[in-house]
């Protein structure tokens, strides 16, 4: 992950939207016309490496925003509806983690708060990861992705 991360910023850095969630929303891109499209023909349009774009497909179909379908007639189709489908949703169902602390997860063993009762930490950084998670819920993937060309 070094030479991606050297790519953004310093290394260390985690970008909150990865290269593979840019990946995903280019592949949206191109199968928001309600279309089949073949994996390959995709990935070719919105320059992403095939192999990227299968593993991205198949998480986007996990997720029911995409069907994928096998075969001589195969490819994926949308069916998310994007002026519904948020930010906040692709980064869920891509897997990534938007938290800016491990103490945001609910099951998260944390010693201060057990021997002292509360941390004022946490509850700041819980407001933040709040206002967070609403601005990635406020903007729909149609909103980005923007007008069809």
């Amino acid at each position: 992950m070094i030479w991606y991360t050297h790519q953004y910023g310093r290394e260390g850095e985690r970008p909150v939207i990865t290269r593979e969630t840019d990946y995903a929303i280019r592949l949206l891109r191109t199968l928001r016309d309600g279309e089949r499209h073949t994996a390959a023909e995709a990935a070719e349009r919105e320059l992403v490496p095939q192999p990227f774009a299968y593993k991205i497909l198949k998480k986007l179909s996990k997720a029911g925003l995409v069907e994928v379908t096998r075969g001589a007639d195969g490819g994926c189709r949308l069916l998310a509806d994007l002026d519904r489908t948020t930010l906040y949703d692709l980064l869920e169902a891509m897997g990534e983690d938007c938290r800016l602390s491990g103490c945001m997860a609910s099951d998260h063993p944390c010693t201060w708060r057990e021997a002292h009762g509360g941390c004022t930490v946490h509850c700041h950084l819980a407001a933040i990861q709040s206002k967070l998670d609403e601005e990635l819920k406020s903007h729909t993937l149609a909103d980005i992705l923007g007008e069809r060309k």
